[in-house]
């Protein structure tokens, strides 16, 4: 698998929102990353936990996600 850039496709408050997004984009075939997964469960409120995918699936995972832009 080629890697591009990462980038971040959302910004969640929880862990548990950024892995229901992860398991969503897994079932279409889309590798995610949770960065600051930790961070967020130690600093709810404070720290969000960032969902990034390679560049080339960035707007896919948007649409997957009923995210806009």
């Amino acid at each position: 698998m080629q890697v591009d850039e990462l980038v971040v496709v959302a910004e969640y408050n929880s862990a548990v929102e950024a892995e229901m997004a992860k398991s969503i984009l897994a079932c279409a075939g889309i590798c995610a990353q949770i960065e600051s997964e930790y961070m967020t469960t130690l600093y709810p409120g404070v720290i969000r936990a960032r969902l990034v995918v390679n560049g080339r699936d960035y707007q896919q995972a948007r649409t997957l996600l009923r995210l806009r832009d």
